[in-house]
């Protein structure tokens, strides 16, 4: 029976080589670590661990007994010591060298006699694979880049490649021998379970943490700010992701605002009962950007009504294009006076005053001196082919635990303008009610293209942790995203951070805006959709997106087999 087992899990040939293995059609070459530097950070050895490549990696920890240690250790100080001596007898400067290692020497007899630490033998080995020896040579060399650069050096086991395969086997033989002596401190530094544990008592399912199988378990909302970015190239995996956090969200009680720029989110919306609202030039479902917000009880109306017309001002840059100082400062006094005519001034209760609609804006900046031309270029947006997308009193409920705003059916030259109309009507609303909430921008980067729109996401990420809000940024144009003088600011105001698979074009600007290390590049390279990196505050890990079978079926954007709630 045990010959059996050995004839079915042995390789079909094994060719022995001075330099490497050949094991049926895998070549295998075997690495030792024979020297380190002075000190070992914590952590050091994770890269190694966490690499794309086939490896094989052991460890070996032998303890030295402390008083043959401290034996040995008391026979190399006196070395030293009459090292020095005889220089200094000699006449020779000092050296530096020796006297560090005495220092060293004499450091470590003081913890070991103290039993504040323990001495041990330590072998480390790797075992690497490919299928070409040409690969094989490629990996050895970037693995040797990696280690040198930490001050850490390997051979290869040359003549030894048979012996070395077997230490790095799972069956606790060091069969090498080749040792290098540690105390505790370093020792510990190659603790291979460097990866954080996501694991909590409260919050949802993200996934599984690719290093340990333990489940990323966590609530956004225990953090100092529950805002989320989600960065991936197309067909990676961040919309179904998002999906599945909005449906475990809105099982904890959640409430869930989407701004759907593909419809992606409709046959969801269908299957939990949730409002979805097509806005367009043709549909029947109109927002009017003159809607007055409502008034918080524990806010001076003259306020709101003056951050209103700020964020309005923003708006009609963002329609207009590039506007002087002067015509900024002349829009801003035709809305005030827009308002007025309709009786909405400061100090006056204008909580059920029907609100003007952007006409009415437009006939102001007619009768104004010198408005004639930003009349005109309202035309457009009142009279022409845009009139019914922003001109219309605002008809849609919102009263519903999860609402979709989709965008697909508007022009991509009015999605910019769409989005921020929406965002400041849903900003209003957040502002007037507090509760859990969380809100998504997919592809986020049609508002960055503009300053205004990026200059209100950005406000919206700072101050939604105010109003138990969590803002989720999900785009796949990293480089409009991060090229916006405030796409830094959102990134670093979102405790989350979920980074999915990269394409080579953009992982440079991604490891240098995340301060990835070339193992995460690595990994972002090299994984199957949903999977990627998931950051959470201080903590990150790798994760594996997983959905039960019934998440799958109501979020997965192939077309057999949805789901929906008819």
């Amino acid at each position: 029976m045990q010959e059996d087992i050995k004839n079915l899990i042995a390789p079909p040939a094994l060719e022995i080589n001075s330099n490497y293995l050949k094991l049926g059609g895998k070549f295998a070459k075997t690495l030792f670590i024979f020297t380190y530097p002075r000190y070992l950070a914590t952590g050091w050895f994770s890269p190694f661990i966490n690499l794309p490549e086939l490896l094989d990696i052991s460890i070996f920890i032998h303890p030295v007994d402390t008083a043959l240690a401290l034996k040995n250790l008391r026979k190399k100080s006196a070395q030293v010591q009459a090292q020095i001596s005889e220089q200094e007898e000699k006449g020779l400067v000092r050296n530096p060298v020796l006297e560090t290692a005495l220092q060293d020497i004499e450091s470590l007899r003081d913890t070991l006699q103290q039993s504040r630490e323990n001495l041990f033998n330590i072998g480390v080995y790797i075992t690497i694979y490919a299928d070409t020896l040409e690969n094989l040579n490629k990996i050895e060399a970037q693995i040797n880049n990696l280690l040198e650069s930490r001050l850490v050096y390997a051979k290869s086991a040359i003549f030894q490649q048979l012996e070395g395969f077997g230490s790095t086997l799972p069956l606790g033989l060091d069969q090498l021998s080749i040792h290098t002596p540690l105390n505790s401190s370093p020792a510990s530094s190659f603790f291979p379970f460097a990866s954080a544990n996501l694991t909590s008592d409260e919050g949802i399912l993200y996934g599984v943490n690719r290093h340990n199988n333990t489940l990323v378990i966590f609530d956004r909302f225990s953090l100092e700010n529950a805002n989320m970015v989600i960065f991936a190239k197309s067909g990676a995996g961040k919309s179904y992701a998002t999906k599945l956090e909005v449906l475990r969200q809105l099982m904890l009680g959640a409430d869930v605002i989407i701004i759907d720029p593909e419809n992606e989110y409709e046959n969801l919306a269908n299957a939990v009962g949730g409002s979805f609202f097509k806005i367009s030039l043709s549909s029947e479902h109109n927002i009017n950007p003159f809607e007055i917000p409502i008034i918080p009880e524990d806010e001076d109306p003259a306020n709101v009504l003056k951050s209103h017309i700020v964020n309005l001002t923003g708006l009609l840059k963002i329609m207009l294009g590039k506007i002087t100082p002067d015509e900024e400062a002349l829009l801003d006094r035709a809305i005030t006076e827009t308002y007025a005519a309709h009786d909405i001034i400061p100090g006056k209760d204008f909580s059920k005053t029907q609100p003007p609609l952007l006409e009415d804006l437009r006939t102001v900046l007619e009768n104004m001196e010198g408005g004639q031309g930003l009349a005109q270029r309202l035309y457009r947006f009142t009279k022409g082919s845009y009139a019914g997308f922003t001109n219309r009193p605002t008809n849609i409920d919102i009263k519903n635990r999860l609402i979709v705003f989709s965008i697909r059916d508007m022009e991509e030259e009015l999605r910019p303008t769409a989005m921020y109309i929406i965002l400041n009507f849903i900003w209003n609303l957040i502002k007037a009610e507090l509760k859990k909430r969380v809100m998504i921008i997919d592809e986020a980067w049609w508002l960055m293209k503009h300053h205004d729109g990026a200059s209100f996401l950005f406000g919206l990420v700072k101050r939604a942790r105010k109003y138990f809000l969590g803002v989720t940024t999900i785009t796949q144009d990293v480089e409009d995203f991060v090229g916006s003088p405030y796409g830094r600011p959102i990134i670093t105001n979102s405790s989350l951070q979920l980074l999915l698979k990269q394409s080579p074009a953009m992982i440079d600007l991604i490891a240098k805006t995340f301060n990835l290390t070339e193992g995460e590049k690595n990994l972002l390279l090299e994984v199957n959709v949903g999977q990627g990196l998931f950051f959470a505050g201080l903590n990150h890990v790798a994760i594996q997106i997983i959905a039960s079978y019934l998440e799958d079926k109501i979020i997965t954007t192939k077309k057999e087999g949805l789901v929906t709630g008819n």
